[in-house]
C-alpha cells in the first residue's frame, strides 16, 4: 500500500474540516472529522474600544498582529463603533508587526503597511527574533499592543517584557469548546483503543481541548496509552510546542507549516511510520511485561486456587473460539467462582456498551441493547475502568439506571468490573444477587483480575468475527455480482432490474441473497458443463 491507503486519519480542525478529508481522501486515506475548538468573540468589548482610543492618541509605538481572524474581528469591533476610519488611519502611522502570512494578508486588504513580519516557521520565538533583527535596541522602552488569539501566549509576552517594554494586551476572540463534543468524545475513545492510524494537529488549541475532553472523561491515560500506537502529526512548530506541553513528540511534521503540504509529505512517508510506531510500541509493552516469576494470585473463592483460576482460564481461552463461545465461557466461568443469580458481559463498541453474552436466555436483547458509556453503573465502570461493588438496594444508588428489557435489573446486589487490555476499556462484567450480598475484597479483585486476563482474548476474538464477517460479506458480493452479470446476459437487463429480481426472489423463497445467487451461479455452471459435454461428444463422433 501506499499514500494514505488504508489508514484511518482523524482531523481536528473546524474551520477547513471539508477541505482537510477532501485532502486526505485524496491520498487514498479515511478521514474522520472531530472539530476541536470554536472562535468564540469576548463577551466585553471594551478592551478593545480602550485599545482603539488609546492607538488613535498616538500611545503604542508597535501593534503585534498574530492572526488574520483577529485583524478582521478587530475592525469589525471599532467599525460597530463608527471609528473605523480614524482607527485604520492610526494603525498606519504606527509600526506594525504580524506574525504569518494570515495576518499579514488581512493587514494588506486594509491598506496597514507592515513593519516587521515573521519568517517561517510563524512561531513567537521568529516573530522575536524579527523584532529583534529589525527594531534592535530601539524595543526597549516601547508601549506594545499585542493583539491575542484564543488564548493568552506567556512565552511571547515574557520575551517581550524581558526587553523592558510595556505591554497591552488585546483579546478580541477565545477559543472554546465546539458546541457538539460528542464527535470529540467519541475521537478519544478512538485513539484510546488503538481504532486511529494518523491523527493530525493543526494548532496547540487541538491537543489542549482533546486531553480537556479526555480529562471529563477519565480518559487521560487511555488516551495516552492509545497515542504510543497512533502516528501523531504536527503542522508546525507552534503546534510541537502544544504537543511538548504533554509530554508528546510529533511523529511528523511537514516542511512547510501548510495544510496541504502537511497532508501531501506525511502521506509519502505514512505507512512505514504507522509500521514503525505500532512496533516500538511492542518493545515499550514487551519492556514493561513483569516476569511471570514475579507474578502472584491470591487465592481465589472456595477451594478455586489462584493458580488453578489461572489455568483454567488460560485453558479455556486458548481454544481460539468464536467471539459469541469466548464470552459464553467468561460468563460460565464468573459464575463458577463467585456465585451469581445472573451474569451479563458488555463489549465497548464506540461510545456504548453492547450486551453480548447472558447467564440467563435474553435472545431478544443480546446484541442489542445498547448503554451509553458513562450511563448507568455499567456505564460509570466502563467511563471510571473501576469495579463497583453493592451490597444491598443496588437500584437506590444515584449511578443506576433502570432498562425495561432486563428484569435482573430490579436484583439487590450487583458486582461490575472493567474488561481491560493493555490499559484500553474492552467491556464490562456484571453479577447481580437476588438477595443482600457483601462481596468480599478478595472477590472483588477476582473478578477484576479475569476481567484483566480475557480483556485481549476477547479483542482478539472480536477481530476475528469481524474479520470474518468481513470476507464472509466479499464472498457473498462475489456471488451476487456475477448471478446479477447472468440475468443481464440472458434477459437483457439492465443491473438495477437484475438486482431487483434477486431480491424479489430471496424475500419469496425465504433464502438470502447470497442463496439465490449461489443457485444462479450453479445453475450457469451446470449448463456450460452439459455445453462441454455436448461439444466433446459431437468433436468425437
Amino acid at each position: 500500500m501506499t499514500g494514505l491507503e488504508g489508514l484511518r486519519v482523524l482531523a481536528l480542525e473546524s474551520r477547513r474540516a471539508v477541505e482537510l478529508s477532501k485532502l486526505i481522501q485524496a491520498q487514498g486515506g479515511e478521514p474522520l472529522t472531530a472539530p476541536a475548538m470554536r472562535e468564540i468573540a469576548v463577551e466585553n468589548n471594551e478592551p478593545v474600544l480602550e485599545f482603539a482610543d488609546a492607538l488613535m492618541r498616538g500611545a503604542f509605538d508597535l501593534v503585534v498582529f498574530t492572526t488574520g481572524v483577529g485583524v478582521r474581528t478587530l475592525v469589525d469591533i471599532v467599525e460597530a463603533r463608527g471609528i473605523r476610519e480614524r482607527f485604520l488611519a492610526a494603525l498606519r502611522n504606527v509600526r506594525i508587526a504580524a506574525r504569518g502570512p494570515k495576518s499579514s494578508t488581512a493587514l494588506r486588504e486594509l491598506g496597514v503597511p507592515i513593519t516587521v513580519v515573521a519568517p517561517e516557521p510563524f512561531t513567537w520565538r521568529s516573530l522575536v527574533a524579527a523584532l529583534e533583527a529589525k527594531l534592535g535596541s530601539r524595543l526597549e522602552g516601547m508601549n506594545i499592543a499585542v493583539q491575542e488569539y484564543g488564548t493568552t501566549n506567556p512565552e511571547l509576552l515574557t520575551a517581550l517584557a524581558e526587553r523592558n517594554v510595556a505591554i497591552t494586551r488585546v483579546p478580541v476572540y477565545r477559543w472554546g469548546l465546539p458546541e457538539d463534543v460528542q464527535p470529540l468524545r467519541e475521537a478519544v475513545i478512538a485513539l484510546a483503543h488503538g481504532h486511529i492510524d494518523l491523527v493530525l494537529f493543526l494548532n496547540a488549541g487541538q491537543v489542549a481541548h482533546l486531553f480537556l475532553v479526555a480529562e471529563q472523561m477519565g480518559y487521560t491515560e487511555a488516551l495516552f496509552e492509545g497515542l504510543r500506537t497512533t502516528v501523531i502529526a504536527s503542522i508546525g512548530p507552534s503546534t510541537t510546542e502544544g504537543l511538548h506541553a504533554y509530554a508528546l513528540d510529533p511523529d511528523f511534521e511537514p516542511s512547510q507549516s501548510k495544510m496541504g503540504i502537511l497532508v501531501r509529505e506525511l502521506a509519502e512517508h505514512a505507512q512505514s511510520l504507522v509500521s514503525k510506531k505500532r512496533a516500538g510500541a511492542e518493545i515499550h509493552v514487551e519492556k514493561q511485561r513483569p516476569h511471570a516469576g514475579n507474578a502472584s494470585v491470591e487465592e481465589g473463592t472456595g477451594s478455586i486456587s489462584g493458580l488453578e483460576i489461572l489455568h483454567e482460564i488460560v485453558d479455556r481461552m486458548a481454544a481460539k473460539d468464536s467471539l459469541h463461545t469466548v464470552l459464553n465461557r467468561i460468563v460460565e466461568f464468573a459464575c463458577t467462582v463467585i456465585r451469581c443469580d445472573a451474569c451479563f458481559v458488555y463489549l465497548l463498541e464506540e461510545n456504548h456498551l453492547v450486551l453480548r453474552a447472558s447467564k440467563t436466555p435474553h435472545a431478544d436483547i443480546v446484541d442489542h441493547l445498547g448503554i451509553l458509556l458513562g450511563q448507568g453503573i455499567t456505564g460509570w465502570v466502563g467511563w471510571h475502568r473501576e469495579p463497583v461493588a453493592i451490597a444491598e438496594k443496588a437500584l437506590l444508588d444515584p449511578r443506576f439506571k433502570r432498562f425495561p428489557e432486563l428484569p435482573e435489573d430490579s436484583f439487590e446486589a450487583f458486582l461490575s468490573v472493567p474488561i481491560l487490555c493493555r490499559g484500553k476499556l474492552v467491556g464490562v462484567i456484571n453479577l447481580q444477587h437476588r438477595k443482600r450480598y457483601a462481596h468480599t475484597e478478595q472477590e472483588v479483585r477476582l473478578l477484576t483480575m479475569i476481567g484483566y486476563l480475557v480483556g485481549a482474548e476477547l479483542e482478539r476474538a472480536r477481530l476475528e468475527t469481524e474479520n470474518a464477517e468481513l470476507s464472509d460479506r466479499l464472498e457473498s458480493r462475489k456471488h451476487i455480482e456475477r448471478a446479477k452479470g447472468i440475468l443481464q446476459r440472458d434477459f437483457s437487463m439492465d443491473e438495477e432490474a437484475a438486482y431487483k429480481a434477486m431480491q424479489r426472489e430471496s424475500r419469496q423463497r425465504r433464502r438470502s441473497m447470497r442463496e439465490i445467487a449461489e443457485a444462479i451461479v450453479l445453475n450457469e455452471d451446470l449448463r456450460r458443463s452439459r455445453l462441454a459435454e455436448m461439444s466433446r461428444s459431437s468433436n468425437g463422433c
